[in-house]
């Protein structure tokens, strides 16, 4: 009999292996996260992987490549790359650079977004004497998409986008709305292809912007200024998943998982938040 309940146990643990599932969201604390040799990585250009390429569950995203953290010391460079098959977003955290996009250079300032379309060569410099620091996102092109580049770099600054209250949410919560996809016509630059907004939302003491849930996107938030309760997933009872964030707290969540914020400090909270397209497949 015994024999029999140790077959029965070894089985049952094997089959529960084989049906471990993803977890709903991910949680990084950003100053946290080790630096890792990256493609664009120099001995002057530095690499952190949050989400995607590079981190230990970077298969738990599906459409969205990468999500991480770039710096570039004083005087230093970034490898030069191009994705054929991924679209990707810079967002200039600290500092100035020089960005190479193709044939052409650009200079870029703190708060500065800009889109980096599939094919297109580009790296950053800094002449500088303080580091630059920025955010790249990447997100994967479906086989066979073919979506067309901008004629020019899409470039702008987040200072310069006006706050809104968007509809669907309490006016506790004003969002600057950076970028879209390409028919996008309420977004500063209309841009991209799996990217569907890339927004900073600004909560007041108190307010919220309503937890909720996207059933064809995954989203990633990042707390930049302020403290509150990450909202991220929940029970079968409906209680929503509420974590104590504060800045340099980022969270990844997957469609249908429910995700909001609560600032409970006395000072507004900052987020900056991306959304993009889950990869179904095509029936």
């Amino acid at each position: 009999m015994r024999q029999y309940l140790l077959l029965f146990v070894t089985a049952t643990a094997v089959f529960a292996a084989e049906r471990a599932t993803e977890p709903t969201f991910l949680r990084r604390r950003v100053p946290d996260v080790a630096v890792k040799p990256a493609d664009v990585s120099t001995g002057s250009c530095h690499y952190k992987p949050i989400f995607g390429l590079g981190d230990p569950n970077a298969a738990v995203l599906k459409g969205i490549a990468r999500f991480g953290e770039i710096t570039v010391d004083p005087g230093g460079s970034s490898e030069p790359v191009s994705y054929p098959a991924e679209e990707q977003v810079y967002v200039v955290l600290e500092g100035e650079g020089t960005l190479q996009y193709g044939d052409e250079q650009a200079p870029v300032r703190r708060h500065d977004f800009l889109y980096l379309p599939p094919g297109i060569r580009h790296g950053l410099s800094n002449r500088t004497d303080k580091a630059c620091r920025l955010l790249v996102m990447g997100f994967k092109i479906p086989r066979g998409a073919n979506p067309k580049a901008p004629p020019k770099l899409l470039l702008a600054n987040i200072e310069e986008v006006p706050t809104q209250v968007v509809g669907g949410h309490p006016p506790s919560t004003l969002y600057r709305l950076l970028m879209g996809d390409a028919r996008s016509t309420r977004d500063r630059l209309a841009a991209a292809s799996v990217l569907t907004s890339l927004f900073v939302m600004e909560i007041a003491p108190g307010g919220t912007n309503l937890p909720h849930h996207h059933e064809r996107e995954e989203e990633i938030y990042l707390l930049l200024e302020g403290e509150g309760e990450m909202v991220a997933g929940g029970g079968m009872d409906g209680v929503e998943g509420r974590h104590p964030a504060r800045p340099g707290d980022a969270y990844f969540v997957r469609l249908n998982c429910t995700v909001g914020f609560y600032n409970t400090g006395a000072k507004p909270a900052r987020i900056l938040a991306v959304r993009s397209l889950f990869p179904f497949r095509a029936q």
